[in-house]
């Protein structure tokens, strides 16, 4: 159905396209939730709530509460508990965009829509194998559609990068990353000018919606998404900050650690290592959060007291 609505062309059907699109998606990854556990009931499978209740025994056993199912951002954890592999990051990102597109309608249909699908192809092509199914024999024609938007898409963003190539980036981590539209979130941002090889310069147009989007926020973004893993793993394993900070020069949020930069100004940030008082370590968020210089967060609370 969201291919029909896809093929329409229709600025009408447009919404209606991408959210069939993405129920199918989602209807097929819990198919294949369900395949996995052939002799048990489907809606134990993919139901979204539990709650324990006395199983006459003296113990208690989980029943299925109302009939809500897993959603896009619960699934993952459910493939993760069947040992099923899937791209949480992929299912993550393909909830924003769907957001994204919700939330900012479009008179560009088919640029959303096709983007859509480009983003959700690996993820359909692989929930088809682990279903074990031929999407082709499936799908019939509607796969045809998908190939064919997934590689005009997949030209049009070549197209887009390219004129991002000449960049000298502040941060290899940008570099590395895709920088998306801060308006509607698609991949298909390029440069107006494409032999400008600044970074300060870079004036970025979406393809996909046509808005112009701020330099400093796309490279933020850039970031944000690049590093979110180390970010959420630094916080849940050691408790410590990073790799991310607030730019002392920029105020951007843009700070990476490991590169000892600022990815939007290229501001580099040389402090004392040791504290001069008590001789331990001075971290990089004590000294961008503004202590005196040479000394700890703690010593710099101790010499205020005494003041």
């Amino acid at each position: 159905m969201g291919i029909e609505d896809y093929a329409a062309q229709s600025p009408a059907r447009a919404m209606s396209a991408v959210r069939n699109f993405y129920a199918g998606v989602l209807l097929l990854a819990k198919e294949v939730l369900v395949r996995a556990a052939p002799n048990a009931d489907p809606d134990e499978i993919i139901g979204a709530r539990y709650a324990p209740e006395p199983d006459g025994l003296g113990g208690v056993r989980y029943a299925l509460v109302g009939f809500q199912t897993v959603d896009f951002t619960t699934i993952g954890k459910r493939f993760k508990d069947f040992d099923i592999p899937i791209s949480t990051k992929q299912l993550d990102e393909l909830n924003l965009l769907r957001n994204a597109i919700e939330h900012r309608y479009t008179e560009e249909p088919a640029s959303v829509v096709r983007e859509a699908i480009a983003r959700a192809f690996p993820v359909v092509a692989a929930l088809f194998q682990q279903a074990q199914e031929q999407p082709a024999q499936v799908l019939g024609d509607t796969w045809a559609v998908m190939l064919d938007a997934r590689e005009f898409y997949q030209a049009e963003l070549k197209r887009c990068r390219d004129t991002l190539q000449g960049v000298a980036w502040a941060s290899q981590t940008v570099a590395d990353e895709h920088l998306r539209c801060s308006a509607c979130g698609s991949d298909l941002i390029e440069q107006r000018d494409t032999e400008n090889t600044f970074q300060d310069e870079m004036e970025l147009l979406c393809s996909s919606c046509g808005i112009e989007s701020d330099r400093e926020n796309v490279i933020v973004d850039a970031v944000s998404r690049a590093l979110s893993g180390e970010t959420y793993n630094r916080a849940k394993d050691t408790g410590d900050p990073g790799p991310i900070y607030d730019c002392p020069s920029c105020s951007n949020e843009a700070y990476i650690d490991f590169e000892n930069r600022c990815a939007v100004c290229a501001e580099e940030f040389n402090f004392p290592s040791e504290c001069m008082r008590c001789f331990n370590d001075i971290l990089l968020d004590d000294a961008l959060s503004g202590f005196d210089e040479g000394l700890c967060s703690y010593c710099t609370y101790v010499m205020g007291k005494n003041d």
